[in-house]
């Protein structure tokens, strides 16, 4: 006979969840390849310096991309939570979060919320860091479930440990 799992033990806020593995990766790569790219321009000797700028020009925008891809992240507080995703940012009151799913085979964690709609939250992903998403998952749960309203359903407050339904 298995004993029951223990619930998450809620977090202190206020709390940031962010892919931390994902985002080092991804600004290691971008700062190297516009370090490369750049002293690569600097040696060309017979480019034309407006070809020179235009390696480091585009160095540049491929660093922007990787900093934008490294951006999201949840940030959880006594009055609310702030969603972060590439280009969105929303702010949520907790009454607002019905229940917080985190799917086998799902990119990220997904919100459902109060209007019926399901907000994406790309914090908390489980890519290359799936313990730590799954960890991450089940502490947004308990805060929602200790800060909110309650459920549509009046049971607890969602899936989050990979291998809901």
């Amino acid at each position: 006979m298995h004993a029951a799992p223990t619930p998450p033990r809620t977090p202190a806020l206020p709390v940031t969840f962010r892919p931390q593995r994902t985002r080092i990766v991804a600004l290691c790569v971008g700062i190297v390849m516009f370090v490369v790219i750049t002293v690569v321009s600097l040696l060309l000797d017979s480019a034309a310096p407006w070809e020179q700028s235009s390696f480091v020009v585009l160095a540049a925008i491929f660093l922007g991309v990787l900093a934008l891809l490294s951006r999201p992240k949840v940030v959880a507080e006594a009055d609310g939570v702030t969603v972060v995703n590439l280009t969105q940012v929303r702010r949520l009151a907790w009454a607002e979060i019905l229940r917080v799913n985190l799917r086998q085979g799902d990119p990220w964690v997904f919100l459902d919320l109060s209007d019926g709609t399901s907000l994406p939250v790309m914090g908390i992903q489980p890519g290359i860091a799936r313990q730590h998403a799954i960890r991450d998952a089940r502490a947004l749960r308990a805060l929602v479930d200790a800060h909110g309203t309650g459920t549509e359903s009046g049971g607890p407050s969602g899936a989050a440990d990979g291998d809901a339904r």
